[in-house]
């Protein structure tokens, strides 16, 4: 059985709907449709972030954070210096996914955009 992590950035007042329409079409991609992540993960300078405090509510699921410090020793694909400016990392949704899913995590489908938020998908351990 595969457990899903889904990394999530935004920006200041993302609201929740474009949030989860994001992870739905990313989730779609990764061929899980239909399959509740197990938490959502992010910066912790957004932890705090409505939009995504209330689509982890809507999903069931926890929102985590994890340091900038810890995100950015991840090596992911899509590294932004506009996240790098923003948060201190040059990578949150998919080094949020990757760290939310533990060792050997796999990263499913890498960062996708919306408007205001970015979203990636990782696999791990049962």
């Amino acid at each position: 059985m595969v457990t899903v992590y889904v990394g999530v950035g935004a920006r200041r007042g993302v609201p929740a709907a474009e949030v989860l329409e994001l992870i739905e079409r990313s989730l779609t991609e990764a061929g899980t449709a239909g399959l509740r992540p197990s938490a959502l993960a992010t910066v912790e300078a957004k932890a705090s972030e409505a939009g995504l405090l209330e689509a982890a509510a809507r999903l069931g699921v926890p929102l985590r954070s994890y340091g900038a410090d810890a995100l950015s020793q991840v090596t992911v694909p899509g590294a932004s210096a506009a996240a790098l400016a923003a948060v201190g990392t040059p990578a949150v949704a998919e080094a949020a996914a990757l760290l939310a899913a533990g060792p050997g995590a796999v990263l499913a489908v890498g960062k996708r955009k919306s408007a205001r938020a970015t979203c990636a998908v990782a696999y791990g351990p049962a």
